[in-house]
């Protein structure tokens, strides 16, 4: 039996998902690299301005991204990503992550960064976000 789902996430609603740090995504001093928390950080960013923009986008720039305290091997990071500022083509994407011992609950912020994403069509030229789905702020 399958369960109906209702219609996906609204455009202004955060992206949310969770990763487990493992030892291939650390460096020698067993935490997250920050290129991989980098790539986990803009991965957030794409599914949020996507869902807000309903078609392709593309990172433009990665701006103020802050390392605030190391995740270690075994934790878990829950990322969440927000359009805080929307364009005629780009979109201002904010994403923090957080860091949590499993075994405690203990959670603490362990990154912050901002993003620009722009919408762009088949031929990878910048096009209007959908003004439907706009929360021009």
């Amino acid at each position: 039996m399958q369960a109906a789902l209702e219609t996906a996430a609204r455009p202004n609603e955060p992206t949310r998902f969770v990763e487990i740090v493992f030892p291939e995504q650390a460096h020698h001093y067993g935490t997250l690299f920050g290129g991989n928390a980098l790539s986990l950080m803009g991965k957030a960013a794409f599914v949020a301005a996507t869902r807000h923009a309903r078609c392709a986008v593309v990172m433009a720039t990665s701006d103020k991204v802050q390392f605030h305290e190391p995740v270690r091997v075994g934790e878990l990071v829950e990322l969440t990503a927000r359009v805080e500022r929307v364009g005629r083509s780009s979109m201002t994407v904010v994403v923090e992550v957080v860091a949590e011992t499993l075994a405690t609950g203990f959670r603490r912020i362990a990154m912050q960064g901002s993003f620009e994403m722009v919408a762009v069509d088949a031929a990878g030229r910048p096009t209007p976000v959908n003004p439907t789905s706009s929360n021009h702020a």
